[in-house]
């Protein structure tokens, strides 16, 4: 009769804490599946693709983001010289080699 409905609900439900967690929810779940379905491999490959620059040899065959095979002939820092044919050279950065070849590749081709 004087009390409503507003004051007859239980402590926590007047906070609204229950009704707060229980829409944030599907937000979190969300969020969870995202880290697990994209966020996480892109990071493994990631750290894949920087130790295989970082293992880059002289006599190593790879593939360039160019899509040009070649044989590394020299490293430094941040560059590497790959030899595409007998006396051709180019001078490229490490991160645009994508792909690092098995050992004869490039004679079999």
């Amino acid at each position: 009769m004087f009390i409503s409905n507003a004051y007859a609900q239980s402590p926590l439900d007047g906070l609204g804490i229950s009704s707060n967690l229980t829409s944030f929810l599907p937000l979190v779940l969300m969020f969870v599946v995202m880290y697990f379905l994209m966020i996480r491999p892109q990071q493994k490959r990631a750290k894949e693709q920087r130790a295989m620059m970082d293992a880059l040899a002289k006599g190593d065959e790879v593939v360039t983001a160019g899509g040009i095979l070649g044989r590394v002939t020299k490293v430094v820092d941040a560059y590497v010289t790959v030899e595409m044919a007998a006396g051709t050279e180019v001078v490229i950065q490490k991160s645009s080699v994508t792909m690092l070849l098995p050992k004869g590749t490039l004679k079999s081709l």
